[in-house]
């Protein structure tokens, strides 16, 4: 039994009460939806007039507000993208999938769109360009791992995955290894470098992995394993603004890359419906309140109770997690996080 699997059990273990009626592993099921579940809607916001563009035959598009961005639609009118002015995260139709992780949570999250990143950020216009047109008709019919099933496969039991070195880059991982130092009782500070194994050259820094964090990820190294390693989204090394995503989230939110979605006021974030699934979330997990920034996740969308969930690394659950261990992974509602909520982002 190696040391991740002894700690997750001893979090099971310490929890088996709360649990006993859960069984089985994370899964990310790709299926029709069982039960009807509340259809998430992508065309949020205020609209404007449908104007042809040359972006495939029947294709044109409306820009939206609040974020402003560009939804495509066909023909039938029904959306085909999602892109957000200042970001290069995409929203696409695709077949409908569910995400769950049964160990920890009853809820399930039903979806029919994939979230991938463009090659470029987009601005109003750009559907008018060459390489928005053939990138959108690749992307389209691309059924690799998007932003949403890669996160997902770092969650409580998921199958290691290696590379051609024999290097294993995905599979269930720790938050951390245990610390009597830590408040939380598990060290932070594990990048994905970390849990790689591996040394990193940023641009603004060099790094060699810590061996007491392999196969590990904090809260924003989970962020930066998903979109940077996995998906190619540059990366620092160091928490100044630049052409890349910071180590810690505190910088993510205040100097990130992206759209910011809404004000980090110290309060409780309310602007629900400026969220699609894949943004970056912040929140205020510290013992003092107000808008400093102690946690991040990923918005994975409204699940099959009506609930706005997320996925983060965190110390309780020894790892990712869109369950509910370590209080709801809910933005809505009187929960921990819900009431900690404070910005979100759009890379």
């Amino acid at each position: 039994m190696n040391y991740r699997t002894y700690s997750r059990r001893q979090a099971v273990l310490l929890t088996v009460g709360a649990f006993a009626l859960l069984v089985g592993g994370s899964t990310v099921l790709y299926a029709v939806a069982r039960p009807p579940a509340p259809k998430y809607v992508l065309t949020l916001g205020t609209q404007g007039p449908a104007t042809a563009a040359p972006t495939g035959p029947g294709l044109s598009y409306r820009r939206l507000t609040a974020p402003d961005r560009t939804q495509i639609v066909d023909a039938s009118g029904a959306t085909v993208a999602i892109m957000t002015d200042g970001s290069r995260t995409a929203h696409l139709a695709g077949p409908r999938r569910t995400l769950a992780e049964p160990r920890f949570t009853k809820a399930k999250v039903h979806l029919d769109h994939w979230v991938r990143l463009a090659p470029r950020t987009w601005r109003a216009g750009a559907e008018n360009e060459k390489w928005f047109a053939d990138w959108l008709t690749k992307a389209r019919r691309d059924r690799s791992a998007d932003v949403l099933a890669v996160a997902m496969e770092y969650t409580y039991l998921g199958a290691p995955k290696k590379d051609a070195d024999g290097r294993q880059y995905s599979g269930d991982a720790a938050f951390g290894p245990l610390s009597d130092l830590d408040p939380d009782g598990r060290a932070e500070n594990s990048d994905f470098y970390d849990y790689l194994g591996i040394p990193w050259s940023f641009p603004d820094k060099e790094e060699k992995p810590a061996p007491a964090h392999f196969l590990s990820l904090d809260c924003s190294g989970f962020l930066r394993m998903v979109y940077g390693y996995r998906l190619g989204y540059p990366l620092l090394g160091t928490n100044e603004k630049g052409p890349g995503l910071p180590r810690r989230a505190t910088a993510m939110a205040s100097v990130g890359p992206g759209t910011l979605l809404m004000p980090n006021t110290g309060r409780r974030a309310r602007e629900l419906d400026r969220l699609l699934p894949g943004d970056l979330l912040f929140f205020n997990a510290g013992p003092v309140q107000g808008a400093n920034i102690e946690h991040s996740g990923i918005y994975l969308g409204v699940d099959d109770r009506g609930h706005h969930r997320f996925i983060s690394s965190r110390t309780t659950a020894n790892g990712p997690t869109m369950g509910d261990l370590g209080g709801e992974s809910t933005l809505d509602g009187t929960g921990y996080w819900a009431q900690r909520w404070r910005t979100a982002r759009r890379l």
